[in-house]
Parts: C-alpha cells; structure tokens; sequence
C-alpha cells in the first residue's frame, strides 16, 4: 500500500501534468485561430505547418550563422569611428 503523502504527491504530479498539457492545448488551439488555418483540411494544415516550421529553421540557422559576423564587424567598424585614431597615423605623429 502506498502512503497517503505519496498518493497526494502522485495526484498533484498528475494535476500539475494535466494543467501543462491544457496550456499547450490552449496555445495550439489560439495558434490555430489567429492563423487561420482551423478552417484548413488535414492534409492542407500539414503542408502549412511544414513551411512555416521550415521558414522558422532557416530564419534560425541563418540568425546563428551570419549575426555574430554581422555584430563583430559593427563593433570593428564603430570602434573605428569612435575610437580614435589607428596605428599608421599615431607613428605619424610621433
């Protein structure tokens, strides 16, 4: 026999369960209002889903590989500008 702080323990396990499973039911059902695609035929809802899970890959990927890049070389170049003069012109002066 189990003790009652572990059936308590299990119900509230199965409750806290229960109420994640409902909020993503939830978010899933508004997705599919705001999108419109409720109103979709099985199969359309899955060629959707797909592009859109394809487009959202891509975007990602492309944000991991080009953003560092693109944010070094803003740095390089307003550290340039605001931050003095180079080299070559610093041995020209002195």
């Amino acid at each position: 026999m189990r003790s009652g702080n572990a059936a308590v323990a299990e119900r509230a396990c199965r409750m806290a369960f229960k109420t994640v499973t409902d909020y993503v039911a939830w978010l899933y059902y508004q997705y599919l209002l705001v999108t419109g695609i409720y109103v979709l035929e099985p199969w359309e809802k899955s060629i959707f889903n797909s592009i859109l899970i394809s487009v959202v890959a891509m975007a990602v990927y492309t944000s991991y590989v080009f953003v560092p890049t693109h944010v070094r070389l803003a740095l390089q170049f307003f550290a340039g500008v605001f931050g003095g003069q180079n080299e070559s012109a610093m041995t020209l002066m002195s």
